[in-house]
């Protein structure tokens, strides 16, 4: 193990935490109303029309065609990203892919990846998905609308990823109940929320993911978003009941898709007791690959990252055959599954 010592935060990014300890933590139970809520965001979601839209993007690369994609969440807010398509290969699968909460300046073309649609999102407020007055930085970003449930801006990022679900379906229909999940960080605390609730994701990753355990997540001291919403609350009093209906671990105990989570023993940014919290929680088929630290480098990273990676690229192409006979047996046409490229 290579779980730093030498750092040069004023507290222990550790928070003196066994690895034992960190497994048997356990989520905070859901507030009243908490899948009420999200089932009817998502009920309004899905009845959405995403309206993408794409074109030949300025980037290339030797594997992928690269697209610019724009569709339409929900509150009319345009979201931008990437979409790589496979030069070679049919399309068989899907992928939404969220970032961190430094946002995302291109997509990431060593996806470990094959056949599949990789649809890489920016989160509204943030990069390509600027919308004014949402902070595009991530101190401010945690904050908006955090008054109520009903505003706050991590709602409708969750709605983000659901209408990136959609319109990679409006694409490529026969993708539906074949796409999958993959966010780090503050993508991976959104993608804990998404995925309960809308069956049309098979599967997901999660790298150290955020907003579990809130109870935790707003006391523990940290260089991370929490930090800005833990001053927030001592000026302006506890936004706790707010936070109970975004809480990663508590959505993840309704999660019962395969899932694969990585998360730290160490993290300045995200605490661990946090992303355990959202590990240990989910219901379904797990693996949970432990790190020696997050938001941080260390010695060993490169080979941790490395295996973590082979580790990405099995749990997603175990994912690539179909779940039922019924879609197996789905008539194809010579162009069911070539990629659609703009001119």
């Amino acid at each position: 193990m290579t779980i730093p010592h030498a750092h040069p935060f004023h507290f222990d990014p550790t928070y003196g935490a066994t690895l034992p300890a960190l497994e048997s933590i356990r989520p905070p139970a859901a507030p009243d109303g908490f899948d009420e809520f999200w089932n009817a965001r998502y009920a309004k979601a899905i009845n959405a029309d995403p309206k993408p839209s794409l074109s030949r993007s300025e980037l290339q690369h030797a594997d992928w065609n690269v697209l610019d994609i724009s569709y339409a969440s929900t509150g009319g807010v345009a979201i931008g990203g990437w979409l790589l398509l496979p030069k070679r290969s049919p399309i068989k699968r899907g992928m939404v892919i969220g970032h961190g909460y430094g946002g995302r300046d291109q997509p990431e073309f060593d996806v470990p990846v094959e056949e599949t649609a990789v649809l890489f999102f920016c989160a509204r407020g943030m990069s390509r998905s600027a919308h004014p007055p949402i902070p595009s930085e991530a101190s401010g970003h945690v904050l908006h609308g955090i008054e109520s449930r009903d505003s706050y801006v991590i709602g409708g990022c969750v709605e983000d990823i659901w209408l990136a679900v959609s319109a990679l379906i409006e694409l490529y229909p026969w993708l539906e109940g074949r796409i999958g999940y993959s966010g780090v960080s503050f993508g991976g605390g959104l993608g804990a929320l998404a995925i309960p609730f809308d069956t049309r994701i098979d599967r997901g990753f999660l790298a150290v993911p955020t907003f579990g355990n809130r109870p935790l997540w707003l006391r523990l001291p940290t260089v991370g978003s929490a930090d800005s919403v833990q001053q927030y609350q001592r000026k302006h009093g506890s936004v706790l009941e707010t936070l109970r209906f975004f809480d990663a671990a508590t959505a993840a105990t309704r999660i019962t898709v395969p899932m694969l989570v990585a998360a730290a023993r160490f993290d300045p940014a995200v605490a661990p007791p946090c992303q355990f919290s959202v590990a240990n929680a989910l219901a379904g088929s797990k693996e949970i690959f432990v790190l020696d630290a997050g938001h941080f480098d260390y010695d060993g990273a490169a080979e941790q990252n490395e295996e973590l990676r082979a580790k990405v690229a099995l749990f997603f192409t175990a994912g690539a055959e179909p779940r039922s006979n019924a879609q197996s047996a789905a008539p194809a046409s010579p162009d069911r599954d070539r990629p659609s490229v703009p001119d």
